[in-house]
């Protein structure tokens, strides 16, 4: 008997609106979730550079060690999960560690100031926010790829309703995080960071408190596959489960020393890439046939442009967060936005735009029009690229007249939503590619270097921002004709990597197409309608 054997049969209480209860208790979950996650995410930046005064550099290197790892670490705690402790018990303790280090964002200390020329700065409070850095990170890799794996398992396999479950799933996502942005972000810069970082706090502490509330919904699908591997001594006093308990928390003053040497991260990433694609290669020139070869190969190379559309879209943290707060003129319909609630737009844009695209591919396949996978990789790439050419015609338009001006938001409202819908073109078809394209008895591996990927995005499209990096830590103003200037032609840069990245990509589509077999029936349409309507998330699952 296997333990699918043993769970309890649904009945209609456990339903409600047609689905399992249990979704929505993920849903709330993960909505709060991510409230918590993106609360902090746009307020970072701007904390560590006005707060603490951390250089540009500084804090870039912060916030793209920080975002590198937290896309990192779901691939351990999900193999963590699946193997050994269950999805319920890796979502507790992620959510449990995730709401002590958000609440411990809240601890300021007190604010760095020059003196004599020096900066100033309360080294235990950083030391706080370090640890509870690290406290976010090891929290979101237990909690963040089991919620969604959950969802999966309420539904019984070829379930019709699996589908509007998850774009239900995936609504709680973007309304966390749309919702963050604005909330976080405007206590956070106007009344103190305290506020906003302990909001995001809060919120992790009432989704923590509605998946404890709600487990009884989950029908036992999110329990261990095999309870008395955990109960297993590996020591007199010491059984499995607590071992890996005591393992993450090792891990933490790992993470932390990690997040104190921004080198560290580095390295990691870099060696864990290259561990990753020798390996790969290597599977893929000898235990592959030609077409999975072929397949394999194509899927590797679109992951490859997956790191530069990721590098360029998570300037939206970084650069682009200190582009609205330095040079932008925020007042727009007659209020006054702060930098960080920009960052909602990405959500906005969801919302408003992926149903659009998923009955745009539908109405395409239908003519036998659809672009290929490879085209909408291109696709996707090329708008990321043409976002930032909003950005570069709005500094034109800023410096243009004898008088310099800020340069209107709308500019950059035109450049969310051309990353939005970049996102729809790739991180969607993305996740339908990796499963289609991949060996089945490697498809877990591909979707952990998929993720993978995108945490090494993260680490370079941080530094990519210090090429638009600005003195401003020691005290030093800058004109705002030349931060114009700075950023105006680092954001050209960006336009142009992203619309030649585009342009090869689109290039070479009919040799990947041609390469590449999707299986019986083609199965890419469909797959890739339905992935559209679940994006929000999807770089992680």
């Amino acid at each position: 008997m296997t333990h699918e054997d043993t769970l309890p049969l649904p009945h209609r209480g456990d339903h409600l609106f047609g689905h399992p209860k249990g979704l929505y208790v993920c849903f709330f979950t993960e909505m709060w979730e991510r409230f918590s996650f993106y609360g902090m995410k746009y307020l970072l930046l701007l904390y560590l550079t006005k707060y603490h005064l951390f250089s540009d550099a500084e804090g870039l290197d912060v916030l793209g060690s920080y975002a590198g790892l937290v896309y990192a670490m779901p691939v351990i705690g999900g193999l963590l999960a699946d193997r050994y402790l269950g999805m319920r018990k890796a979502v507790l303790f992620g959510g449990i560690l995730l709401s002590l280090g958000h609440l411990g964002m809240a601890w300021e200390g007190h604010a760095a100031y020059l003196q004599d020329g020096q900066r100033v700065q309360d080294t235990f409070a950083l030391r706080v926010f370090y640890f509870s850095l690290a406290l976010i990170i090891v929290g979101v890799g237990f909690l963040k790829p089991n919620i969604s794996t959950i969802v999966g398992r309420l539904y019984p396999e070829n379930d019709p309703r699996r589908d509007s479950g998850f774009t239900i799933f995936y609504m709680g996502i973007n309304i966390g995080a749309f919702t963050a942005t604005l909330l976080c972000g405007w206590l956070g810069e106007t009344y103190g960071w305290k506020y906003g970082f302990g909001l995001a706090g809060i919120g992790m502490l009432v989704g923590l408190a509605t998946f404890l509330y709600g487990q009884r919904y989950l029908g036992g699908h999110a329990e261990p596959s095999n309870p008395a591997l955990l109960r297993e001594r590996i020591a007199p006093f010491l059984t499995r489960e607590r071992l890996i308990y005591l393992g993450a928390l090792a891990s933490l003053f790992i993470v932390w020393v990690m997040m104190l040497h921004i080198h560290w991260v580095e390295y990691s990433l870099n060696g864990l890439a290259a561990i990753t694609l020798v390996g790969i290669i290597g599977f893929i020139l000898f235990r592959c046939t030609p077409q999975e070869r072929r397949n394999m190969t194509v899927l590797m190379i679109l992951i490859l442009f997956s790191v530069v559309f990721w590098a360029l879209f998570e300037q939206s943290s970084a650069s682009m967060t200190l582009f609205a707060d330095r040079v932008v003129d925020r007042e727009m319909f007659g209020i006054t936005f702060t930098a960080s609630q920009f960052g909602s737009l990405n959500a906005f844009f969801i919302f408003t735009t992926a149903p659009l695209f998923s009955v745009l591919w539908i109405w395409l396949a239908k003519k036998g029009r659809e672009p290929s996978i490879p085209v909408k990789f291109a696709l996707g790439i090329a708008q990321v690229g043409i976002g930032f050419g909003a950005l570069v015609l709005g500094a034109q338009f800023a410096m243009d007249g004898g008088d310099v001006a800020k340069v209107a938001g709308f500019w950059l409202v035109l450049a969310y939503f051309f990353h939005t819908t970049g996102e729809l073109c790739l991180s969607p078809i993305g996740l339908s590619a990796v499963t289609q394209l991949s060996v089945q008895r490697v498809v877990g591996l591909m979707m952990g270097t998929w993720f993978l990927a995108t945490a090494y995005a993260e680490f370079v499209a941080a530094q990519l921002s210090k090429i638009a990096a600005i003195a401003t830590e020691e005290g030093l103003s800058f004109e705002l004709s030349e931060a114009i200037a700075i950023y105006g032609n680092f954001f050209e840069s960006m336009m142009y990597i992203g619309l030649a990245a585009g342009l090869v990509l689109l290039a070479i589509s009919p040799f990947l197409k041609r390469a590449m077999s999707v299986g019986k029936g083609g199965g890419q349409s469909q797959s890739a309608a339905e992935a559209t309507t679940f994006t929000g998330e999807s770089r992680t699952g």
